[in-house]
């Protein structure tokens, strides 16, 4: 995590509406969809359209981001979440490379938290509770023992302000929020903003900033789901992911705090090789976790954007590499324990995609040998990761 004295950009950040959302349904306008710009490549920024309302009468709107090769990908303002990347396979056509849900309704109770930004803290914190300046913060509870993903009503459950930005050579939207103190168990009012940007080189960047009022810890992510052959289950997609440790787990998925090697064991992902290669391996990590769901301690120096993790489909021919500045990056294998509905009619199956979480480790406020996630006032956030799509012949 890089941090940076506050800057007057940063103190100005757009104070974002925090709404929550309970299971109840959500409701659709009867009206077709309020398209708000024409958002095509060229434009000085994405079109927008309202895809329905909250309980409590907030809108959600969806935003469409377009390249000039004609990539799409569509972010919308509830969790900030990714709805959908077509992008060409080695013929030219376009498909949908991330997992989705068709209606709103699914997008609100989102279980796998298909494709929204997850925080305050992105993963797992032992026992829902941490110490921090000799104060310990009880946090909620909501897998089991443990703190996931925020909490109970984390990033993903709010919906954010949103601001379509020109760009050169792409076009990108700024999504804010301002999580106020106390929320979900954490100390500080922590000022948020993330930036989608599609370049026309077929990149997605994320750019993600925080700034504080007080002592706090912060750890960001997208949990967008993969599938670059846009069908079917992810096992022979080859995956290259650059580190030679990983982070064992406990039975609850909380780290030993153990950096074990990769070498001679089903997490060696040095070089290229099918996700279902080893992924039923008789292994006490591959058991506990029903396949892959741990951190990988990525290669290189935190805080610098280098290439971390490449991705090829051989049916489609499409590619996917992944840049990032964080320390390490959450591998999950898509672990369904039931099929799961998506959009267009179909039914997600176990291992129907897989997440690439670029992340600081899980559990870092309980573990000082990891890298530290606390974030003071007068220092800003900053992380950054690259998403950049292409093709094999």
């Amino acid at each position: 995590m890089r941090r940076a004295k506050l800057s007057r950009r940063t103190i100005g950040l757009i104070v974002a509406l925090a709404v929550a959302c309970t299971a109840a349904a959500c409701s659709r306008s009867d009206e077709p969809p309020v398209v708000t710009g024409a958002g095509t490549a060229g434009d000085a920024g994405p079109s927008a359209e309202v895809i329905g309302t909250l309980p409590d009468g907030t809108t959600v709107e969806r935003f469409t981001l377009r390249n000039a090769t004609g990539m799409e990908v569509t972010v919308a303002t509830l969790g900030a979440a990714i709805h959908s990347i077509r992008t060409p396979d080695r013929s030219g056509a376009l498909g949908d490379v991330v997992l989705g849900f068709e209606t709103l309704d699914q997008w609100v109770a989102n279980p796998p938290y298909f494709g929204v930004i997850v925080g305050r803290y992105a993963n797992r914190i032992a026992g829902g509770r941490f110490t921090l300046d000799g104060t310990t913060y009880t946090l909620a509870t909501n897998d089991g023992p443990n703190h996931l993903h925020g909490g109970t009503r984390g990033f993903d459950k709010v919906v954010w302000q949103a601001e379509p930005l020109p760009t050169a050579g792409g076009q990108a939207v700024r999504f804010s929020y301002v999580s106020p103190d106390g929320e979900e168990g954490y100390p500080g009012t922590l000022t948020v903003n993330v930036t989608y940007t599609l370049t026309d080189d077929n990149e997605l960047r994320l750019d993600y900033e925080a700034a504080t009022d007080a002592p706090t810890v912060v750890n960001l992510s997208n949990h967008a789901y993969f599938n670059l052959a846009g069908d079917g289950t992810v096992l022979d997609h080859e995956l290259q992911i650059d580190a030679d440790r990983y982070t064992p787990v406990d039975a609850t998925l909380i780290p030993t705090g153990e950096l074990a090697p990769v070498e001679g064991t089903p997490f060696d992902f040095r070089s290229p090789t099918p996700i279902g290669a080893r992924i039923d391996a008789d292994h006490e990590q591959i058991a506990i976790g029903g396949g892959y769901d741990h951190n990988f301690v990525l290669n290189g120096t935190a805080g610098d954007l280098r290439t971390v993790v490449r991705v090829y489909e051989p049916t489609s021919g499409r590619t996917l590499e992944v840049d990032t500045t964080e320390p390490g990056l959450q591998f999950y294998s898509g672990n369904f324990g039931s099929p799961i509905e998506g959009r267009g009619g179909r039914t997600y199956p176990r291992h129907a995609g897989f997440c690439l979480e670029t992340q600081h480790f899980p559990d870092s406020p309980n573990q000082p040998s990891f890298p530290s996630t606390v974030l003071r006032p007068g220092e800003t956030f900053t992380s950054t990761t690259v998403f950049r799509f292409g093709v094999r012949p």
